[in-house]
């Protein structure tokens, strides 16, 4: 099975096409723009150096070798991708801010794909579509994990400056005795399992009522996270284990080809 993926969001399409190329023989290509990634979140696939409409025509005309296109927030393309292949499987997935509080607005789009995802409970209320699934964001357990020679400090706790109210998050700090860095959100990558191993807490985004994807990354590394309510979570859900997303995401392909 040959999968495209279009756009790399958070770098999840990254984690899916690693790890189900990995376990399942698929091949997959992942495609995004290099401007859009300035820290290095695309650790498997190629980044493009062109503008927004060369993209898309790439794409576009790109897509016509792969069995199925798994396209990531960029929505516009879908209804270009059905007009030019109609028989092809194409899965439109949502991961946050692309698609919050917008499901009416941009049923134009997401109502011409054939598998339509989304990414955190949060987004699922009464305007999202009855054939909308969850796919919880997976983590690169390659990536993130405990690093036994990085010195982990006592009472400490991270925090980036995005989605973040900074009086609560000092709240939060204050409340369970931490010291606490708020951090511009500008690492590379392949640094950030080093820096939140640094710490033994992690202050997630406090303005989203789900978990984001850096607060996964940090329960990987076996830092304690503190949500949004101020409740501390100290284990990674096992639904978030890359090795379960891919099997997820991999079903729902082989579905949408026996179907068609």
């Amino acid at each position: 099975m040959r999968v495209m993926h279009i756009w790399n969001t958070a770098g999840v399409a990254s984690v899916i096409a690693k790890f189900m190329d990995r376990l399942f023989g698929t091949r997959s290509l992942v495609v995004y723009r290099r401007v859009f990634d300035p820290y290095g979140i695309t650790t498997y696939g190629e980044l493009w150096n062109c503008n927004a409409k060369i993209f898309a025509l790439k794409c576009l005309l790109l897509a016509r070798k792969f069995d199925v296109v798994h396209v990531h927030s960029f929505d516009k393309i879908v209804p270009y991708l059905k007009m030019l292949y109609p028989g092809k499987a194409i899965v439109l997935h949502y991961h946050g801010n692309d698609i919050r509080g917008k499901w009416l607005q941009k049923r134009k789009y997401w109502s011409r794909a054939d598998v339509l995802l989304f990414s955190t409970p949060d987004l699922l209320n009464d305007e999202t579509p009855k054939n909308a699934i969850y796919m919880p964001n997976p983590v690169d357990t390659d990536l993130f994990h405990p690093l036994p020679e990085v010195k982990r400090r006592s009472k400490s706790a991270l925090a980036f400056n995005y989605n973040l109210d900074v009086n609560k998050a000092f709240s939060y700090a204050q409340k369970y005795k931490l010291s606490l860095d708020i951090l511009e959100r500008n690492i590379p990558y392949k640094e950030m399992p080093k820096k939140l191993n640094k710490y033994e807490y992690y202050i997630d985004q406090t303005e989203i009522p789900s978990l984001s994807k850096t607060a996964l990354e940090a329960l990987a590394c076996e830092l304690k996270v503190i949500r949004w309510d101020g409740e501390i979570i100290s284990k990674l859900p096992a639904y978030h284990d890359p090795i379960s997303v891919s099997r997820k995401v991999f079903n729902v392909y082989q579905e949408l080809i026996s179907d068609g």
